[in-house]
């Protein structure tokens, strides 16, 4: 056979992408979902899991190196581990931050304060924390990091997945440019 029918070949048809999900890729949060009347969940925890897919071009013969993408997925999981989340885009909730203090406020529109030391809490620029602005907030926190460590990599598409119960998850799929 020619060099391109073993795959050796310059032309593919077809689409590459890496995926990456290890037990590493774990963090346990506390959080409450705001709903649309402003009533709230209670304060409670999940053990949440991270799968991370990046789809592209190839760069030499990889997407892009599992080498360079794990630590990235790991850094972000441990960003979040043992934290209260917060979402900032909620207008529902006042999140408001004394530095003098060391402490976070959120306030609730139909009643309900919350005070927490800012070190235990990330505010996250998302309007809710559900599973689906979860995954979306991973993504667009790894995003700019892989382009920083790997500038060579040409991403199309990024998916990024958080499961907060086994078989329940939510995700985000961005096309990138």
């Amino acid at each position: 056979p020619s060099e391109r029918a073993r795959g050796r070949g310059r032309m593919t048809l077809g689409r590459f992408g890496v995926r990456v999900y290890k037990e590493s890729f774990d963090f346990a949060s506390a959080h409450f979902l705001i709903f649309a009347d402003g009533a709230r969940e209670q304060l409670h925890g999940h053990n949440y899991r991270v799968r991370v897919e990046v789809r592209g071009d190839l760069h030499g013969d990889m997407v892009l190196d599992f080498g360079q993408l794990k630590p990235l997925v790991r850094e972000l999981c441990q960003q979040l581990d043992h934290r209260v989340l917060l979402p900032s885009e909620n207008p529902h909730l006042q999140v408001t931050r004394d530095d003098e203090a060391g402490e976070i406020e959120a306030v609730l529109q139909g009643g309900g304060r919350f005070l927490f030391p800012a070190a235990d809490v990330v505010v996250m620029p998302v309007p809710n924390t559900t599973t689906e602005r979860l995954a979306e907030f991973v993504a667009r926190q790894l995003i700019p990091a892989v382009r920083e460590r790997v500038p060579g990599a040409r991403l199309r598409e990024i998916e990024v997945e958080v499961e907060e119960a086994s078989g329940q998850s939510g995700f985000f799929v961005e096309a990138l440019d």
